[in-house]
């Protein structure tokens, strides 16, 4: 019964923020760089800070400091949804925001050096702005974001425990509600800055935990598509002589939605699918201690696969 009241809590919340987002105009308009062609509300995947939010205050303020973490990130994300942030701002939200969750992990105490604490800053803001990068086509963030999910519960239920296994089920069900408005061909939201940004900080929150309490790094592999998508392309820009701070559209699934004209859901699909298969062979070899090579083959072959579709599209291109 808990969770059904939840889930009609936040059916009911993003409802509620539907009619706030267009009573002041919050809408995402298409230009030359987006994949859609339609005016749409943006800012719907506020609902995943309302998922952490409402498990927190259900289960006597859990996490506190990770929640204070993901408000100031949350906040400035959707300010930024609603008029530009200066970079050093958002910056400095982030950093707050991460040293909260750092705390909330223990990283924070005398006997952690501060170099893997400066590391870990680097390689959580990576990922939670490769995260934001890929935030493009409809489904991609909700789509991809239930696959990891689903498999940090499967792990939390039957490898090893390292969190409160309700807050997984809540996210879970705060993406349901947000795939329900936007894994569609004509999505009614977009997740926005506020919704990629917040999931990705959760997200962090929950590999980095399960690291934290196994001791190991191969774990990464549950964010291993978009983490090789996000390399390869900032690679890819770099040889271009491309200024990798600027927006654009060259991440594999773009071309595929832009230049290929895949239907977003397809190209959405296909990125949960392949995550999923990865997964679930990384549960199989797991208990055989095999995870490394795995992780250091999967990430070869998608790299190997990246490669060899990009030079065939821009063959393809450039012939035409």
């Amino acid at each position: 019964m808990y969770f059904v009241l939840i889930f009609v809590l936040l059916f009911l919340a993003e409802l509620f923020y539907f009619k706030i987002a267009d009573k002041y105009n919050i809408i995402d308009k298409p230009n030359e760089r987006s994949s859609h062609t339609r005016i749409t509300l943006r800012g719907g995947g506020i609902i995943f800070y309302m998922g952490s939010l409402i498990y927190c205050f259900t289960n006597g303020l859990a996490y506190p400091w990770f929640v204070i973490g993901l408000t100031l990130i949350t906040l400035i994300s959707f300010i930024d949804d609603i008029r530009p942030i200066s970079q050093k701002v958002r910056l400095v939200f982030h950093v707050l925001g991460m040293s909260f969750m750092f705390f909330q992990w223990g990283m924070l105490d005398s006997w952690w050096s501060w170099w893997y604490v400066i590391i870990a800053l680097i390689f959580c803001t990576g990922i939670i702005n490769a995260y934001n990068f890929m935030d493009g086509i409809n489904g991609i963030t909700g789509g991809y974001s239930l696959v990891v999910l689903l498999a940090l519960g499967y792990i939390n239920e039957f490898m090893v425990s390292f969190i409160d296994s309700r807050f997984i089920y809540v996210l879970i069900l705060a993406v349901m509600v947000f795939n329900f408005f936007n894994f569609r061909k004509k999505a009614k939201c977009f997740a926005g800055d506020v919704g990629s940004v917040s999931i990705a900080f959760t997200i962090v929150f929950l590999i980095g935990q399960l690291i934290l309490t196994t001791q190991d790094l191969s774990y990464i592999i549950l964010l291993v598509v978009y983490g090789v998508d996000s390399v390869l392309t900032i690679i890819h820009r770099i040889m271009l002589h491309e200024n990798i701070g600027l927006p654009h559209r060259k991440h594999l699934y773009q071309i595929m939605a832009n230049e290929l004209k895949m239907p977003h859901i397809v190209v959405s699909a296909i990125y949960m699918c392949v995550q999923a298969i990865i997964i679930i062979g990384f549960v199989a070899v797991h208990p055989y201690g095999y995870e490394y090579w795995y992780l250091l083959a999967t990430i070869l072959l998608l790299g190997l696969l990246y490669v060899v579709f990009m030079k065939k599209y821009f063959h393809l291109h450039m012939n035409k």
